[in-house]
Formats: C-alpha cells, sequence, structure tokens
C-alpha cells in the first residue's frame, strides 16, 4: 500500500457483468430509470481501491458525475444537463465492507434539487463540471452529509446529480468499490 487510492480499469469479465446485472437491479433499474430507458450494464466501470492513509487520496472533492461532452480532454468540461443526457443513474457498488473509517463516499443527501436548480435554465447545453464546481458545490453546502457504508454487496442506486466526495480512508484494511453509470 504504497499509494492512498489505486484506480483499477474497467472491468468487464463475466463475473463483473453478472454483479451488475441480476434481476433485483434490474426491476430497480426499471423502477428509478424507466422500463426501457436504460442500458444493461457491460461490466463494473472503474474500481478506485482505497488504503489505509495518513495522506491526502487527491481525489476527495465534492462533485457530481456528469455524462457528455466526455470527449474533451479536460475532465472539467466534461457536461451534465438538466435531463442527465446519457446517465440516468450513478451507482456505487461495495465489494469490501466499508464502516465510517474505510473511506465512504460521503453524500449531501437531497443535493440533486439543487443541481437540477442550477442546470434547468441552461437546457440542452447544460453546465460544464468546472461551470458547477466554481463555488465549490456551496448551492449544496446546507444539506446533511450521510456516508455510503455498508456491507460487502451493498450497491447505492443513486441519482446522477447527488453531489458526493471520495475521503481518506481512516481504516484497517483496503476499500474495494466500484463506481459505474447506468447509461440511458
Amino acid at each position: 500500500w504504497t499509494r492512498p487510492v489505486i484506480r483499477l480499469g474497467h472491468y468487464a469479465h463475466p463475473v463483473f457483468q453478472q454483479a451488475a446485472n441480476t434481476p433485483v437491479l434490474h426491476a430497480a433499474f426499471d423502477q428509478l430509470a424507466g422500463q426501457g430507458r436504460w442500458l444493461p450494464q457491460g461490466g463494473l466501470g472503474t474500481f478506485p481501491v482505497r488504503f489505509p492513509s495518513p495522506d491526502d487520496p487527491g481525489d476527495a472533492g465534492w462533485h457530481i458525475d456528469v455524462s457528455f461532452g466526455l470527449d474533451a480532454p479536460n475532465f472539467m468540461d466534461w457536461r451534465a444537463n438538466i435531463v442527465s443526457k446519457a446517465r440516468a443513474l450513478l451507482m456505487l457498488f461495495l465489494f469490501s465492507d466499508v464502516g465510517d473509517d474505510d473511506a465512504p463516499t460521503l453524500i449531501r443527501a437531497g443535493s440533486h434539487l439543487d443541481i437540477a436548480r442550477q442546470l434547468a435554465p441552461r437546457g440542452e447545453a447544460g453546465m460544464s463540471l468546472g461551470e458547477l464546481a466554481a463555488d465549490g458545490f456551496a448551492g449544496s453546502a446546507h444539506r446533511s452529509v450521510v456516508s455510503a457504508t455498508g456491507a460487502a454487496g451493498t450497491v447505492y442506486l443513486c441519482h446522477p446529480f447527488l453531489v458526493h466526495s471520495a475521503q481518506p480512508h481512516r481504516g484497517a484494511a483496503a476499500r474495494f468499490m466500484a463506481q459505474p453509470p447506468l447509461l440511458s
């Protein structure tokens, strides 16, 4: 464990495809995104593996997951719009037990409402991550913060506009999580 976090590439092995495409998840996707309005998972995206460390992981900071314009070389130019073009859900798959000290993702509960209000006037063009983050997501700072904790196998299905953040790992064992989008 020489670094606080490493990112493993996009895993599409059959076991990961099966984990992301269970009947229970498909029923939840239908309920949340609408039947026929999402694409089956081809894998589980990246795995940010966090290790116990006193060092700053270098990637903690409030953000939302944007959904289009991903061909821009600077990720701060990637965009989101009020209809969350191409992204139906933010998903967090816990592959290890995650307690309060194990770097759970922090979520500003209800912040999707704040972001929707920011995006609505901008229409189809939406806003870039840089524009949204310009004030440090101050519009959602009043929201209570909850931690995405749980036993291995827990899956969080979240609105794509939820403001969330990584954090340093203060626990004792590595934390494994995948964070694929549910595409629409």
